[in-house]
């Protein structure tokens, strides 16, 4: 839209150029505030067009399948879209489109998918009872065309994305998701602040969770917390593991108990035992009196272990004891020490495929691994992003007396479309460093680490370069391709001409498992 001629302006460019700015306006203001703006104008703008085409076509009564199938495809079309419907199941309508009404502009600003999905689903759930929209494909997110497809039937939609619709009025699903979230803030707050001298210059902790991908952390986390289970946290680095230990501690009723993080990978192997489960005097050279480990410090509390699979064996060993007996001795220990701790355990890796290779105890990782909830990368949570960004603003004016409000949609746009494999740390590191140098209200410029960088000359032996180059495309290329087949790993396999054993070896080559994509 940039390279529109003033001349050539249209009423047409004026109303999607006043949307975007809209949208990006709604979208400053962080909250709720976007997105139940967007699906309250779809949805009255859906009434609207669904009885422009009652009006027109003298249709009476409930929509038929064909009348509905007609009226959304032409509504779409009428304003610039190219939408065609591909397959009508019993419960399911799935419609492509591979041009968008909006224009180029809404690669931007996906949220204005949100639209399509309010006006089909409002329409749907009027004249059906209900509606789930699932945007599977999206222009927006430059997937090269749009997919959407109407479940109209509640029964066995449970494990698909998207919005959901009802006829009457009832609770809707998206209010209950607000009221859990605000629950579970509110409990890591008050433990948080529980603890005024280890936390007092800290802001408390918060989980922005507006994607379905994190509302269903959000919801097993409700779950899972009350209990007594083991739970095994698994996401790559910097999605927040930590923070979703801290959550699951806060809902439990251990919450007013102490909450112990340690980090496996930074401690040395020769001191693990000693500061996991304490020492005694004389028990090595330099253990000069009796010191409690991380195990006595969190009793009756949680205990988060990071980085598990970086566990010693000896200390594997221990660990296991403790969660089958609930017991365990100081390192150079005679005596038998009760332990109630509920362990909590976190990686970056696929711990069964560790366990496979024997580099960690298989009876250990069953006893971790009761309950196993799985983090999603940022790339998986473009909705979140908007509500990340303004969390993170709004600690770094407070950290640096600064004034930044807002961000400008150049910004927002490279925020979108760039990768962050180091997740929601990376997104708070480039934004510190971007305010940092931003001199008004609006940040305007993004210090992208390759972008400030350039790219270090190869050296050293070219056979061994090339090797790590091609396997770091492939497995760029395999997370790609499940996350967009959704895990399926047949269809991954057809899209690169070789079996699906193969495919398998590849995965486990590099560490990557197909369950995190379905």
């Amino acid at each position: 839209m940039d390279n529109q001629d003033f001349s050539q302006i249209s009423p047409v460019f004026f109303l999607q150029t006043f949307i975007l700015e809209l949208m990006h306006a709604c979208e400053q203001e962080g909250g709720d505030y976007c997105e139940s703006l967007i699906e309250r104008i779809a949805k009255s703008a859906g009434l609207y067009f669904e009885q422009t085409y009652r009006d027109e076509f003298r249709r009476d009564g409930e929509l038929n399948r064909v009348d509905y199938i007609d009226l959304i495809l032409a509504l779409k079309n009428h304003i610039g879209g190219n939408f065609s419907l591909t397959s009508v199941e019993s419960d399911t309508i799935s419609v492509v489109n591979s041009r968008c009404p909006f224009g180029d502009g809404v690669t931007n600003f996906p949220e204005l998918c949100r639209m399509t999905s309010s006006v089909f689903g409002g329409i749907a759930a009027r004249n059906f009872g209900y509606a789930k929209v699932e945007i599977r494909k999206s222009i927006a997110k430059q997937e090269g065309g749009c997919e959407v497809c109407i479940h109209t039937n509640p029964t066995g939609t449970a494990d698909k994305p998207g919005l959901e619709y009802w006829r009457e009025q009832r609770p809707q699903d998206k209010q209950e998701m607000a009221e859990l979230h605000s629950r579970i803030e509110e409990r890591m707050r008050n433990v948080w602040w529980n603890k005024p001298r280890q936390h007092a210059a800290k802001p408390a902790p918060a989980i922005v969770a507006k994607s379905p991908a994190m509302q269903k952390v959000l919801q097993q986390i409700e779950v899972v917390a009350p209990t007594k289970a083991t739970v095994l946290i698994n996401g790559e680095t910097g999605v927040g593991k930590e923070l979703i230990a801290r959550a699951l501690h806060a809902m439990s009723d251990r919450g007013h108990k102490p909450f112990v993080a340690i980090n496996c990978g930074a401690i040395p192997e020769s001191l693990i035992e000693s500061a996991l489960f304490g020492h005694e005097k004389g028990a090595f050279t330099g253990a000069i009196e009796v010191h409690q480990g991380f195990f006595e410090r969190a009793e009756g509390g949680t205990l988060f272990l990071d980085e598990v699979d970086s566990l010693s064996a000896a200390a594997q060993t221990r660990l296991l004891r403790v969660l089958q007996e609930g017991e365990m001795e100081r390192v150079g220990g005679k005596h038998t020490l009760s332990v109630d701790v509920r362990i909590v355990s976190a990686s970056n890796r696929i711990l069964e495929h560790h366990a496979e290779q024997g580099s960690f105890r298989q009876d250990l990782f069953y006893r971790l691994n009761v309950v196993r909830l799985w983090i999603p990368p940022l790339a998986q949570r473009p909705e979140d992003l908007p509500h990340l960004v303004q969390l993170i603003l709004k600690r770094l004016n407070e950290k640096y007396g600064k004034l930044v409000q807002s961000v400008s949609r150049e910004v927002m746009g490279q925020i979108r479309a760039y990768s962050w494999p180091g997740n929601v740390r990376e997104l708070e590191n480039t934004l510190e460093r971007s305010v940092l140098f931003c001199k008004g209200g609006e940040l305007a410029q993004l210090e992208l680490d390759n972008q400030a960088i350039p790219a270090p000359v190869p050296t050293g032996d070219w056979h061994a370069h090339k090797q790590r180059v091609l396997d770091e495309a492939e497995q760029q290329y395999l997370k790609k391709a499940l996350q967009c087949h959704r895990g399926d790993v047949r269809q991954v396999a057809a899209d690169m001409s070789l079996t699906t054993r193969a495919v398998y070896g590849k995965l486990k080559k590099h560490g990557i498992s197909a369950n995190q994509f379905k």
